[in-house]
């Protein structure tokens, strides 16, 4: 995806600026993805590092577990960016609608995979937090 593609013209239609900006934003996601993937990789060390006990392995368990979820969704953006490949070969509203919707779907999978996260890292923070002020 070349972001000259994506440049904004005033003669682009309005379905033709909601793909641009969906293929922006399609990118955005993959970064942050591939970012979390480091992240996780880094509090995984983070907590096994100052992790003791097996009791505490729920919490790596957690992180494991978020870990194949954010690939799997990884891959998934990545089957999703091949297939809107075929995008321009649209030619009526029925096809882009069908790309529309498709993007709004994966929208709800990356922001639900976002929330969880969120949660999980903060539950990750919270314990190192009280592990190192004992």
């Amino acid at each position: 995806m070349k972001t000259e593609y994506l440049e904004i013209y005033d003669h682009d239609s309005d379905v033709d600026i909601t793909h641009k900006i969906n293929t922006t934003e399609l990118d955005n996601w993959i970064s942050h993805i591939k970012y979390i993937q480091k992240e996780l990789d880094n509090l995984t060390s983070i907590y096994s590092a100052i992790s003791q006990t097996v009791e505490e392995d729920g919490v790596l368990n957690k992180l494991s577990k978020k870990q194949a979820e954010n690939q799997i969704l990884l891959n998934a953006l990545n089957k999703y960016v091949l297939l809107r490949s075929n995008l321009i070969e649209c030619d009526d509203m029925q096809c882009d609608m069908v790309y529309i919707t498709e993007h709004e779907s994966y929208r709800r999978t990356y922001l639900y995979h976002i929330d969880k996260y969120r949660r999980l890292k903060d539950e990750v923070y919270s314990v190192i937090h009280a592990k190192l002020t004992l």
